[in-house]
């Protein structure tokens, strides 16, 4: 498997191939143990957003990434692509305005302090 940079770097532009907007890379690494990155981006239809995530899912396999999967596969308006280290959002833009993920993962969480 590529580095995660390049494998984020990847999956970033083949999301903006293939029409994806406002794409968002958030850094997870002193945030979450969940994953290093976070990218967030809308697709203008549920067809859209469903061939958004099939495409990121098949570059992620491509590139080693055995495990992905695609979750809300029965929903019209999110996708969420499990790359174990990425972890990619495909929202319809109304329920991406509702979630506000990029506000919610963007601000700086205080580490927490070891009281002896």
């Amino acid at each position: 498997m590529e580095n995660i940079l390049d494998l984020k770097e990847t999956i970033i532009q083949t999301l903006d191939i293939n029409k994806a907007l406002d794409i968002v890379s958030i850094d997870l690494k002193d945030k979450s143990s969940m994953a290093d990155y976070m990218i967030i981006a809308s697709g203008t239809s549920s067809r859209h957003i469903q061939s958004l995530s099939e495409q990121v899912l098949e570059k992620l396999k491509n590139n080693g990434v055995k495990n992905s999967k695609i979750e809300g596969k029965d929903s019209s308006e999110w996708k969420l692509v499990d790359g174990i280290d990425l972890i990619i959002h495909i929202f319809h833009p109304e329920k991406r305005k509702f979630y506000e993920l990029e506000k919610m993962w963007s601000e700086l969480i205080p580490k927490e302090k070891l009281i002896i």
